[in-house]
This record gives structure tokens, C-alpha cells and sequence, in this order.
């Protein structure tokens, strides 16, 4: 019994932990100087940014639960949508305040711990979405930075996270393992409800 307390509380500790790491009230442009050029700066950005490296790899778990044909579709489309918001980011004059990584935990750790079976359209939809948005994002970021180079970094960088992780998911045939991939979703979910709480304080 009091194991079971014990790893409750240290679960909840690490959620609760990782929320206020992810707050949005703090967050800003966090750029890596890797000495090994622009390209590796923005790789270098994307995996010291929890705040989208975690949307990144649940969108790639998501595809993978929804099986080849979505995987396959997510591994180009993803990374092209990236780019392609993150070029619109580089051009861009002001900074939209939107709580995008909130939603994007919400929305696609949902759909994870759920395992939701969408329309292949509707998943493609989510995903050219998520990726558009977050790379406009990541384009303000590398403005008077690694610039395109380093854009071109996390797309590619995002190609291999779901390379390997949708193919993983995808490969899954015992039933207890896809579990813990919805149990994964939902510690997302619960990040972003935690993230959500706090924004609200904020603002209050």
C-alpha cells in the first residue's frame, strides 16, 4: 500500500514538475548555440524545447496507433507542414499571443489516451495543423538566428523522431503495450491541464 502511494506521488510530483517547466507565462526563445553551425542549432532548439518536441512525438505515437497508411502520410507531411509554418514565422512582423502548446497537449494526448479512431482526412487535417502552427512558432524563434538553415534542421530532425517512433507504435502487437502508449497520452493530457491551471491563475 504504501509503495503504491510512494509511486503515485512521485508521478504526480514529475507531472506537476514538468507543467512548470512547460509554463507558458515563462516561456520564450531559448536558442542553442551549438558551435557546429545553424542546422545543428535548430536540431539543438527543437529537443531542448519540451513544449514542442512533446506535440511532435505525440503526434507521431497517434499515427502509429492509427496504423501504416496515416504513419506513412504523418512521416512527410509533418515535417513539410513544420517548415512551411516556420518560413511564414521567419516573415512574420508581431507575435500572435495564443496558448497553442496548451491546446496541442489537450488536444493530441487526448486523442492518444483515447485512442480515437478518425477519418485518415481528419488525421491528416491535425497534423498538417499542428505542424503548420508550431513551425510558425519556431520561424519567430529563428528569426536573428540559424534562420532557414535552422528551420531546415528541426524539420529534419522531425522526420527521424517519427520515423522512429511511429514505426515503433505501429510495430506494437500485445495489447498491454498500446496501453502504455495511452497512458502516455495521458500524462499529456494531464500536463496541459496543469499548464491550463496555471495560465488561469495567471491571469486572474
Amino acid at each position: 500500500m504504501k509503495s503504491h502511494q510512494s509511486t503515485t506521488a512521485l508521478l504526480f510530483t514529475g507531472v506537476a514538475a514538468c507543467a512548470e517547466l512547460l509554463n507558458p507565462l515563462d516561456a520564450g526563445a531559448h536558442l542553442l548555440t551549438t558551435g557546429m553551425g545553424p542546422v545543428y542549432d535548430g536540431i539543438g532548439h527543437l529537443l531542448l524545447t519540451p513544449e514542442d518536441l512533446i506535440p511532435a512525438m505525440a503526434v507521431a505515437l497517434y499515427a502509429g496507433l492509427r496504423g501504416k497508411d496515416p504513419g506513412r502520410q504523418t512521416l512527410f507531411l509533418f515535417p513539410l507542414a513544420w517548415l512551411i509554418g516556420g518560413f511564414a514565422g521567419l516573415m512574420a512582423t508581431s507575435i500572435p499571443v495564443f496558448p497553442v502548446q496548451i491546446l496541442s497537449f489537450l488536444l493530441l494526448g487526448g486523442l492518444i489516451a483515447s485512442d480515437l479512431r478518425l477519418p485518415d482526412n481528419i488525421i491528416t487535417v491535425i497534423v498538417i495543423a499542428v505542424g503548420t502552427i508550431h513551425g510558425f512558432y519556431n520561424g519567430i524563434a529563428m528569426e536573428g538566428g540559424p534562420g532557414i538553415s535552422g528551420l531546415f534542421g528541426i524539420s529534419s530532425i522531425i522526420f527521424a523522431l517519427v520515423a522512429i517512433a511511429a514505426a515503433l507504435v505501429i510495430s506494437l502487437r500485445a495489447a498491454w503495450a498500446r496501453v502504455v502508449v495511452r497512458v502516455t497520452g495521458s500524462w499529456i493530457v494531464a500536463v496541459g491541464l496543469l499548464m491550463l491551471g496555471w495560465m488561469a491563475k495567471g491571469a486572474s
